[in-house]
Order: structure tokens, then C-alpha cells, then sequence
């Protein structure tokens, strides 16, 4: 006999049929008369993640909404992540409930904002955000772009629909959203680039996806408890060296050079030997040394 029970799939079903983690997020656009308004949401999720020209986030949301409608005419908008605090919280609840205007929504909303960094008119960006993607919707996939001809429909939209980006049926939307940038607050950031010990994550609220007919449900930070990777992910200098002297009949790697490298996991690491190649064919370089190593490194650091 089965220890679980077949629970009926129903629209929303990841509030209504489980229990689903996700993050929260307040996404900022802008208004016809090019003013920040913001909506909540948790259905915001890495999309193009490696192998393709640029990177990308997915949202879905109604396509009715005021964020769905800002995006199908700006096609800019930013991911705000937000810290765990219950003040937050309460008012992203107020922000996420549909039916109210921008101007209804915005009018007490004590959120402070900021520009963000990239390129072009933009929404502005929460001040108090830990993270923020500013992104650009990539209406030419699909041919989505034609949606916009559907602005204004808030009562629904008919068909035909798209699968995976703009108006993907009567009520709903799908953005492949690129990213322009992602900005972290400097102590964040320090983390990425420098190591990352238990005090230096930020407090993150993820959305139990649940929801009844009163509450939103979500979980408190709590502080992170590392899991050290196994070392038998990991590779020998010998096994480096196999690996990187059949990659390229000129450049070659040193033993040392390949002794900084073991650390990356045996699935990434012809992947990131590649990186390191092709970095040398562009410097002329057909002796990949420690210090070769160290330079690409900082390169690929300021990029991040």
C-alpha cells in the first residue's frame, strides 16, 4: 500500500494541489506615463542557463496583470529579491493582489528606489533589494512581439497562443526574460567572488507556493548549513592532464596548472578547460602555466 495520497491536479496547482518552494520577488515596470510600479511574484526561475548567446529568467503571470501589460509594451522590467522581514513581506502580499491600478497600488507603498545600471529607460530598482536582474523580454522568440497587438484585453485573450513566450492562453503569459544585469550589494557580491562563509548569505523568504483562501504561506531564513562535495566528484592532476592534452594539438597545460583545477567537478570539467583554451588562442599563449590559470581567473572574476 502506497504511504502517499493522490491529490486531484487543479489550475494553480501549485498553490492549490502542494506545497511548492519558490522565491519571492517584487518586479518593478513602468506605467504608460513611464512611472515605477511594482507587482509581487514567486513563478520566476532560471531559464537559458549555459550553451546559448546570452542568459535568461522565465516568468509566468496573468496576462492581465499590470506587470504582463508593462512588459508586453516596454519590454523591460527588474527582478527585486528581497530580504526576510515580516514588514517586507505584508507589503509585498498588498503589491501581488490583483484588480488595483498602479497609481492605487503605488500611492502608499513605502518601498524606497533607485536607478538600476543598465542601458536605456528602465523602472527603478528597490533600494533594499540583496539582488536584482534587470532584464529585457525577448519578444522576437516565437514571434511574440505580435502580442502587443492584444494590449488592453484584461478580460481574457483568444487564440491562437504561443507555447513558451508572450500569450500562452485565455488568461495567461510567458516571458523568456534576458538579463542585462545582475546587480548585488557590495557585501553579497564580496561573497561570490571571494568565498562565501555561513554569515555572508542573505536572509531569503521562499513562498511555501501554498495558499488558502486568507494567508500566503512562506519560510523564515534561517542561516545556511554547508554539505561538503564529495571528494570523489572531484578529479586527480592525472586524470586534468588527460583530459586537457586532447583538447588542442598546440596548447598544452602544465602539471601545476592542472593541479589548480582539480577541484572542479569531473561533468564541468571539459567545459571549463575549453574556457581556458580559448582564452589562450586568443593571447597566443600554447603554454597554459599556473600564472595563465590565475589571469583567466581574474578576468572571468570582473566579469561576474
Amino acid at each position: 500500500m502506497s504511504s502517499f495520497k493522490d491529490i486531484r491536479v487543479v489550475d494553480n496547482f501549485y498553490q492549490s494541489s502542494s506545497f511548492f518552494p519558490m522565491p519571492t520577488v517584487a518586479i518593478s515596470t513602468l506605467t504608460e506615463d513611464g512611472k515605477t510600479t511594482v507587482g509581487s511574484y514567486s513563478l520566476v526561475f532560471p531559464y537559458y542557463i549555459a550553451g546559448k548567446d546570452y542568459y535568461a529568467m522565465i516568468l509566468e503571470c496573468r496576462n492581465s496583470s499590470n506587470t504582463a501589460q508593462n512588459i508586453l509594451r516596454t519590454g523591460k522590467c527588474a527582478l527585486n529579491f528581497v530580504n526576510d522581514d515580516r514588514k517586507t513581506f505584508k507589503e509585498l502580499v498588498r503589491l501581488g493582489f490583483p484588480g488595483k491600478t498602479p497609481e492605487e497600488k503605488m500611492k502608499d507603498c513605502w518601498f524606497e528606489f533607485e536607478k538600476g545600471q543598465a542601458e536605456g529607460e528602465r523602472p527603478l530598482v528597490l533600494k533594499d533589494a540583496y539582488q536584482v536582474f534587470e532584464c529585457t523580454w525577448d519578444d522576437k522568440l516565437e514571434d511574440a512581439y505580435k502580442d502587443k497587438k492584444h494590449l488592453g484585453e484584461l478580460e481574457g485573450v483568444e487564440g491562437p497562443y504561443h507555447n513558451f513566450n508572450g500569450i500562452t492562453s485565455k488568461y495567461g503569459c510567458h516571458f523568456i526574460l534576458k538579463i542585462d544585469k545582475i546587480l548585488l550589494k557590495e557585501k553579497y557580491a564580496n561573497a561570490i567572488l571571494n568565498g562565501a562563509k555561513r554569515s555572508s548569505f542573505p536572509k531569503v523568504p521562499v513562498d511555501y507556493g501554498y495558499r488558502d483562501s486568507k494567508n500566503f504561506w512562506y519560510a523564515r531564513a534561517k542561516t545556511p548549513v554547508s554539505e561538503p562535495i564529495a571528494a570523489s566528484n572531484a578529479g586527480s592532476v592525472e586524470s586534468v592532464m588527460y583530459c586537457a592534452d586532447r583538447l588542442d594539438d598546440k596548447i598544452k597545460f602544465t602539471k601545476d596548472a592542472c593541479a589548480m583545477l582539480v577541484k572542479i567537478p569531473r561533468v564541468f570539467m571539459k567545459a571549463a578547460l575549453m574556457q581556458i583554451v580559448e582564452y589562450a588562442r586568443k593571447e597566443n599563449i600554447e603554454l597554459i602555466t599556473p600564472e595563465v590559470v590565475t589571469k583567466f581567473n581574474e578576468i572571468r572574476k570582473k566579469r561576474q
